[in-house]
């Protein structure tokens, strides 16, 4: 994966290509600057205290902009960065959705989400090219609002303009009728894809996700790049990249074409997992003792225990 792939996968580059065949936009203001040095200034210091005031800075015109954009999508829209959605930080809204009404929605949202860190911190992050990391203009994306069911949601992964896989989106619930109407699902995707998207994106290899109504029309949700960086769901990036053992999940009578995409979802209750966005609700330090994730931290929990051990 190289930089100008995650470039090529911005919501800014690929909307005007596929405009018709996704959930609509608008743009507000992608940047505001204060109308003067003073307002400017987020520290004010007190002339009789060692202490420091902190004023949030404001910007009503940027403010007004984004609440008209708002406004013009019906009232509730849907908010991202160039790249990712607040998707782990759902949690510490009002009504535990990323459905947003006001700008102070949106903040609460994005200073809350890691997936939005990383877009300002990490855009780059497991990219094979060492050139210099091109000059990113940031953007607020407003996508109308829309009640999407999550089992009608779909991953689809593309290598040299070839759809080679597709994953159940929320494949951490067990939805009866994806097991019921997997063939039926899968041709309607493919059909979507040769007609709308195979030799239209940028790139040879990426990932599109996509949603799928109770009509069984298919909608394009997202573009993401085609590597560690994008969750690989039910596949694993090995099984992608090699193209080995993608249908390894079917059996002898429902045996593949040897040009489908293998299609994998899950097919049953006992395999119903938590979902993955719940451990962005604890803080960062009881995350990585309980995953190992950081050695140093477990080796002083280790000591602590130890002492207090001692101490009993």
């Amino acid at each position: 994966m190289k930089k100008e792939h995650v470039l090529h996968c911005q919501f800014s580059a690929w909307y005007p290509l596929f405009r018709s065949l996704t959930i609509k936009r608008q743009d507000p203001p992608t940047r505001s600057q204060p109308d003067s040095d003073d307002e400017a200034e987020e520290i004010q210091w007190s002339d009789d205290e060692n202490t420091a005031t902190l004023t949030a800075p404001e910007f009503p015109e940027f403010t007004t902009k984004v609440q008209e954009a708002i406004n013009s999508l019906g009232g509730s829209v849907f908010p991202k960065l160039n790249w990712s959605a607040p998707r782990d930080a759902y949690w510490i809204a009002m009504n535990s959705s990323l459905k947003c009404k006001t700008l102070s929605d949106i903040f609460l949202l994005f200073k809350s989400s890691d997936f939005i860190t990383r877009d300002f911190t990490q855009p780059f992050m497991h990219c094979t090219d060492d050139s210099p990391d091109p000059c990113i203009e940031y953007e607020l994306v407003l996508r109308k609002w829309c009640e999407l069911i999550p089992g009608a949601e779909f991953r689809c992964f593309v290598k040299e303009n070839k759809l080679i896989g597709i994953s159940q989106r929320d494949y951490t619930q067990y939805y009866d009728h994806i097991c019921k109407q997997k063939e039926e699902i899968c041709r309607c995707i493919q059909e979507f894809f040769k007609k709308h998207i195979q030799y239209k994106f940028l790139d040879e290899d990426f990932v599109f996700d996509i949603y799928r109504d109770s009509r069984g029309k298919v909608w394009l949700i997202d573009f993401n790049p085609f590597g560690e960086v994008t969750d690989s769901l039910l596949f694993t990036w090995e099984e992608l990249i090699s193209e080995k053992n993608l249908n390894g999940d079917f059996t002898e009578g429902d045996a593949q074409e040897q040009d489908s995409p293998a299609f994998r979802c899950t097919d049953s209750e006992v395999t119903v997992q938590p979902s993955p966005y719940l451990s962005y609700r604890l803080p960062k330090d009881f995350v990585d003792l309980s995953t190992g994730e950081d050695a140093h931290k477990l080796i002083d929990f280790l000591k602590l225990k130890r002492n207090q051990q001692d101490d009993d």
